[in-house]
C-alpha cells in the first residue's frame, strides 16, 4: 500500500511529491543558506499545528517567533500551543532532543503530526577534524536511526535540514552526513536561490517517483 501524503501547501511541491510529504519516512533537505529550508519547515510545521497535532521542532540555529508569526499570522498563539521547541546548545543536547521527540512520538499520548531537526548537522560540522569527530558522527547516526525508526513506528513524516560544503573537484554543494544520512532519508529534497525571492527545489531521491524540479517564492508570508 502507497504511504499516506502530508501536504506542504506550496502546490508545486507537491505536485513534485506526489502529493506530500511521505508519513511514514524521514526526508532529508539541502541547501545553502537563504535557500529556504527554514521556511519550508515552518510552513509544514504551521500546517500540521493547524489542525491541532502536535509538532516536535529540534531548532539548532535560532527559529525567530518572527518569522513563525509571518506564517502563522492571528493564528500564532494557538499554533503555539502544539510546537514542543527545543533548542540544543550542542550535540549532546540535540541527541537528548531528539531522543524526547521520538518517545513522546512513540507513547501515542499526543495526536502527533510532524517532527522537525533544523538544522541537524550544525553542531555535526563543528567536530569535524577534531579530537571528537568520531564520537560526533556516532552521535549522528544514532539520532538519524531513531528518528527513522520513529517515522516507520509512529507514521508520521520527519523533516531534517542539512548544511552543505563545496566539492572543490566537482564545483558542487554537497550534503554533510555522508552515505549514512543519504540512505537512511527516502526523500532528499535541495533546495536552491535563484535571483531575487525565486527558489528552486529539486527531487534528488524518492522510492517511488523520478527525479525532477519545482520553483516557488519567498514572500513575506512564507513560501508561494
Amino acid at each position: 500500500m502507497a504511504p499516506d501524503r502530508l501536504p506542504t501547501g506550496i502546490a508545486a511541491v507537491d505536485r513534485l511529491l506526489g502529493g506530500g510529504l511521505e508519513t511514514d519516512s524521514l526526508t532529508e533537505i539541502y541547501g545553502e543558506g537563504g535557500s529556504g529550508k527554514t521556511l519550508f519547515c515552518l510552513q509544514v510545521a504551521y500546517r500540521v499545528a493547524r489542525e491541532n497535532r502536535w509538532v516536535f521542532y529540534v531548532d539548532t540555529e535560532g527559529v525567530s517567533v518572527d518569522r513563525l508569526r509571518a506564517v502563522a499570522g492571528a493564528d500564532l498563539d494557538r499554533i503555539l500551543k502544539r510546537f514542543l521547541l527545543s533548542t540544543p546548545k550542542d550535540l549532546d543536547e540535540e541527541g537528548r532532543a531528539v531522543a524526547t521527540a521520538d518517545a513522546l512520538a512513540r507513547e501515542g499520548k499526543r495526536p502527533v503530526g510532524l517532527i522537525v531537526v533544523d538544522s541537524g548537522t550544525a553542531y555535526y560540522r563543528l567536530s569535524l577534524s577534531g579530537d571528537d569527530e568520531d564520537d560526533a558522527r556516532r552521535t549522528l547516526v544514532v539520532a538519524v536511526a531513531d528518528l527513522v525508526a520513529t517515522a516507520l513506528e509512529a507514521h508520521l513524516p520527519v523533516l531534517f535540514t542539512n548544511q552543505v560544503w563545496r566539492s572543490v573537484r566537482e564545483g558542487t554543494l554537497e550534503p554533510l552526513g555522508g552515505s549514512f544520512l543519504n540512505h537512511a532519508a527516502k526523500t532528499i529534497l535541495r533546495f536552491d536561490r535563484l535571483p531575487g525571492d525565486r527558489r528552486r527545489v529539486v527531487l534528488v531521491k524518492h522510492r517511488s517517483l523520478p527525479e525532477g524540479s519545482a520553483e516557488f517564492r519567498i514572500t513575506p508570508t512564507g513560501l508561494d
